[in-house]
């Protein structure tokens, strides 16, 4: 599959499987922009990555779970790259511990990054991939969503809930030619 004149936006895209996205994305031609939040110096060292292997990329800082700044950072990427065609939703942080400790404020972040930035960030790319009558959106998610996890009652709520906004998403944009899919990671554990 080749991706040459494409523009692909990853969320936490400075390291980890954001980081593979990204290298991945651009060794097919894709000009990639790297979200992060706090990391700057791991964005830099994927956009470095890239570049070495001849592909492109920009570097954009913001929040998913702030909506003033989600709308602002789309707005300039389709002014400074003309569109986005891929948005690779793959932000996310955990904030583990038992329910029956579990602060409100750790509930809240992880709802607001894993799932509510989710919504904003699809919110905000589909203007723009609407108007075009093409895009695609791949989530993040995880096996947790699915089966649960001891001790990550908000981090499992999230991604169950994002199956949900997955499949409700896809059958809204469907018929736009825009596609709408899930991946769900697990921890492979070695003998």
């Amino acid at each position: 599959m080749e991706l040459d004149g494409k523009v692909a936006v990853v969320t936490g895209g400075s390291r980890g499987i954001g980081r593979a996205i990204c290298v991945r994305l651009a060794s097919m031609g894709a000009l990639v922009y790297i979200n992060y939040v706090s990391r700057a110096e791991a964005a830099r060292e994927t956009r470095k990555k890239i570049l070495e292997n001849g592909g492109k990329a920009e570097i954009i800082g913001f929040n998913v779970a702030d909506g003033t700044a989600v709308t602002d950072a789309f707005k300039n990427i389709v002014k400074e790259a003309g569109k986005i065609d891929i948005l690779v939703n793959n932000a996310g942080i955990t904030r583990d511990g038992l329910m029956a400790r579990m602060k409100e404020t750790d509930w809240d972040a992880v709802l607001d990054t894993n799932l509510k930035g989710v919504f904003l960030c699809s919110k905000a790319v589909s203007k723009t991939m609407m108007k075009k009558r093409w895009g695609r959106i791949v989530n993040i998610s995880s096996v947790s969503g699915f089966a649960g996890n001891p001790g990550q009652v908000n981090y499992s709520a999230a991604k169950a809930g994002l199956t949900g906004l997955t499949k409700s998403v896809a059958r809204e944009y469907g018929s736009r030619n825009i596609t709408v899919n899930s991946v769900a990671p697990a921890i492979l554990k070695r003998k």
